[in-house]
């Protein structure tokens, strides 16, 4: 499907103008703070710190996502008041940004929301009774950026979003990043992070703690919720068959080894995964490459096969493990005994076409693997407030993996990256459905 006209030349033009990962990610650090610090709060959403501690003495904070209302419905009055006195995202940061690091133009969201701003998500007084709901599960997620950048203050406003859509509770993991850590210290941090979680072990409560980022190199301290109060009942230990283990880029590649390295040392037993436009290779050279798409997709679309190696190279500690399977899944000889799994690949993407085939090994020996690529996508749009479409679309197919609502094919319709002529959003890459 041909991509906007208007968009493609815009998103080259970025493509070329940018520097690469390699020299940039410490200014991409920077830039994402900046847009993580002016992002509006979702008031349908309460938001608590906690954190994972590990072997060597490090808390790995966590962000605990829990949804108030049920997906579409409305706030109690008091709260929509409260809600609407935001400052809007783009006139704040749209600005500055471009003169500090092109590359994080695709990430800064250009729709007009507001809300409280504070921590939590929401304002509360004594007269005010907050919405109740039950989550359906818990979703533990990991976050993309190659390993070296992102964070669970920059991913707050789409976890938000994910636990009200989905209407389950969101852990987001705030793992160590490379190259000042690099593999296996980030798998390690998610591993550990969902061992405890499956084991019931994590502090989650009511009560907004504090989170161990003390010495942290790359981000602020997460904020504990606002006025600290105790606004809802203890939250007990997930259901372990209702977790599912969730990440987009190198995200999805941590979810996709935390999932082998559960297999392999028989500690807990994952069993759903979703993975979004995953990591899964090692190899991003066009000229030796095994995939079409890093050639096709790896110069004018973003992400670059030049940005993948440098992320490549600032995550490895060695050479050896490049043919890691828990740094690079599709590596792995043996796929057997993974969770249900889906896999979602975006068209112009330079991962696109490793995704797809990471889906189809898995589909020789595991039941109940699903593949759709989402057609007019792009590498990150999951923070892309502007593809709202494109959001849509992940969602609907995410919401008939989960919980069995029906999927009808839809037109690629409804952000300006998708094809107003038409056209299906999705393509079913493995038939299944």
């Amino acid at each position: 499907m041909p991509i906007n006209e208007a968009l493609f030349a815009a998103m080259k033009a970025a493509s070329y103008i940018k520097p690469n990962a390699g020299k940039s990610y410490k200014l991409q650090r920077v830039a994402e703070e900046l847009i993580a610090k002016q992002a509006p709060a979702n008031p349908k959403c309460r938001v608590e710190d906690i954190s994972a501690p590990m072997a060597d003495g490090y808390a790995v904070p966590l962000r605990v996502f829990t949804p108030l209302v049920a997906y579409g419905a409305p706030l109690p009055e008091a709260l929509e008041e409260s809600s609407a006195s935001g400052t809007p995202v783009a006139s704040a940061i749209s600005a500055i940004l471009p003169a500090v690091l092109p590359k994080v133009l695709p990430k800064i969201p250009i729709k007009e929301s507001t809300s409280s701003g504070k921590a939590d998500g929401i304002s509360v007084n004594a007269n005010t009774e907050l919405p109740s709901v039950t989550p359906r599960g818990t979703i533990l997620f990991f976050h993309g950026g190659g390993w070296t950048t992102g964070g669970i203050n920059l991913y707050t406003q789409a976890c938000a979003h994910m636990a009200v859509r989905l209407q389950r509770r969101v852990i987001a993991v705030e793992y160590r990043l490379a190259p000042e850590y690099r593999f296996p210290t980030a798998v390690e941090d998610c591993y550990e992070a969902a061992r405890q979680l499956f084991a019931g072990e994590l502090p989650i409560s009511g009560v907004g703690g504090g989170s161990a980022a003390d010495g942290h190199p790359q981000s602020a301290a997460p904020t504990a919720p606002a006025g600290g109060g105790d606004i809802s009942a203890t939250i007990p230990a997930p259901d372990p068959d209702s977790i599912v283990l969730f990440g987009d880029s190198a995200g999805g590649n941590l979810a996709a080894a935390v999932s082998l390295m559960a297999r392999d040392r028989g500690e807990f037993t994952p069993c759903t995964q979703m993975l979004l436009y995953p990591v899964v290779g090692n190899d991003y050279n066009p000229e030796t490459s095994p995939f079409e798409s890093v050639r096709t997709n790896g110069t004018d679309y973003i992400l670059t096969a030049q940005d993948m190696a440098d992320y490549i190279d600032m995550y490895r500690s060695s050479v050896a493990d490049l043919t890691n399977p828990y740094f690079a899944p599709l590596t792995a000889h043996d796929l057997s005994n993974q969770p249900r799994t889906l896999v979602l690949s975006a068209e112009y993407c330079p991962l696109r076409d490793e995704d797809e085939a990471y889906a189809r090994r898995l589909q020789l020996v595991n039941d109940n693997v699903s593949c759709y690529r989402i057609h007019d996508g792009i590498h990150g749009y999951l923070l892309n407030t502007s593809a709202v479409g494109l959001v849509t679309t992940t969602y609907r197919i995410i919401e008939h993996f989960l919980d069995g609502t029906p999927l009808e094919p839809a037109p690629g319709t409804g952000t300006t990256a998708n094809a107003p002529e038409g056209g299906d959003a999705w393509q079913d890459v493995l038939g299944t459905d």
